[in-house]
């Protein structure tokens, strides 16, 4: 629909190092060019608190998805891999969830993912997966901090959002963070 006005940006960061995995969300929300809220979590722990899983998009979208994925991980009895490949698989063919405007990132202490509702399932290399509006900047500030420090993956991850935020207008400093 034209000239309406939608929520923008987040920046969603998965971190793998030493046998640990981190993720972290900024909590901004914006509504146009305003900011509306400065404390959403986007990150949320699954399955006894064994698989993480962040959004960016819209928010209601991403919550059917978060639903849509917990679904799946009982189906397959924790299975992540399977999972996220059943839930793109719907999120591709399913009449109604195809309409659906986010990104998700999913991991466990093996596997990270990213997944879209064009059907990518997408295992990111180097331990990074990055999603959003500051995904990018994320996304760089990491590699850095993964190639020349010896920063654990939960000190990467905050590092690499606060970052993030300094550039990406979308983007803030006020960050959740699980670790695995």
């Amino acid at each position: 629909m034209s000239g309406e006005i939608k929520f923008k940006g987040t920046t969603i960061l998965a971190i793998r190092r030493d046998g640990r995995v981190a993720l972290a969300g900024d909590g901004q929300v914006t509504l146009g060019s305003t900011i509306v809220k400065k404390t959403a979590v986007k990150i949320r722990r699954m399955k006894g608190g064994e698989v993480l899983i962040g959004f960016a998009g819209s928010t209601a979208d991403a919550l059917t998805l978060f639903d849509k994925f917990e679904a799946k991980l009982d189906q397959y009895r924790g299975n992540i891999t399977r999972a996220v490949v059943e839930l793109a698989k719907d999120w591709r063919t399913d009449k109604i969830l195809r309409r659906l405007e986010a990104l998700l990132v999913a991991v466990d202490i093996e596997h990270s993912f990213i997944i879209s509702g064009s059907g990518d399932v997408i295992e990111p290399e180097e331990g990074i997966a990055a999603i959003g509006s500051g995904g990018a900047f994320a996304s760089v500030a990491a590699k850095m901090l993964l190639r020349h420090t010896d920063k654990s993956a939960k000190e990467i991850a905050m590092e690499s959002l606060l970052a993030a935020a300094e550039t990406c207008i979308y983007t803030n400093g006020e960050i959740s963070l699980e670790e695995l």
